[in-house]
């Protein structure tokens, strides 16, 4: 899941991201709301989590921007007041859900998670293929009875390639959803990490490489 955390507190942003990270998100991290709307029209994302009351673009005004891209970018508004009316209003502008201050990071996550499916196509909340069963709330892999324990990458590699269900995904396509946006589009890492991937889950190997196209499972 690709997600663009967008907080002018430095500080938390880079906590938020840090954290969404650990849950095997690719989380590019921006403070104020300009470079948020450049962000958007460079990279599709799944997930904008927004601070609303950002300096040089307001958040209410990157969210619109969002709704009239006309994708399917899910909007989870962040802010310090708990007011109900903020909310409401919130909620007119185009956000998706809606989170105040301060808040347990594990709802977050929570949230991110319900509003990222929202965003594809409606996949069961476990998914299972080729004897592979992944769960992203749990974090949880099993090939069969056996528990199968991937880094996060490893795992974001596995649930875009499970979410294809079947279809052949590209390198290109696994760099935009499963990594930031710091990394280089000319690395091995995709191929690297399907290699490691391919040895986790065991023989027979349930990846397979589409040459010049990518992979599937």
């Amino acid at each position: 899941m690709r997600v663009l955390v967008v907080e002018d507190e430095q500080l938390l942003a880079d906590a938020v991201a840090t954290g969404l990270r650990r849950e095997a998100m690719a989380v590019d991290v921006v403070y104020d709301g300009a470079s948020a709307t450049e962000r958007v029209d460079l990279n599709d994302y799944d997930v904008v989590v927004l601070d609303r009351d950002l300096p040089l673009v307001h958040g209410d005004d990157v969210c619109r921007h969002i709704v009239e891209l006309g994708r399917a970018t899910r909007v989870l508004m962040l802010t310090a007041s708990g007011d109900v009316s903020d909310r409401v209003e919130g909620l007119e502008l185009g956000a998706d859900d809606y989170l105040p201050k301060p808040f347990a990071f594990s709802e977050l996550v929570a949230r991110v998670r319900a509003l990222g499916r929202r965003a594809t196509t409606p996949l069961p909340p476990v998914l299972e293929r080729a004897g592979i069963r992944l769960d992203p709330n749990r974090r949880e892999v099993f090939r069969g009875e056996r528990q199968v324990h991937l880094a996060p990458k490893e795992f974001a590699v596995l649930e875009v390639l499970m979410r294809s269900a079947g279809s052949v995904v590209s390198a290109e396509q696994l760099l935009e959803k499963a990594w930031d946006e710091n990394t280089d589009p000319f690395t091995n890492v995709v191929r690297v990490t399907v290699m490691t991937l391919r040895r986790k889950l065991g023989e027979p190997p349930v990846i397979t490489t589409v040459p010049g196209a990518g992979y599937r499972v």
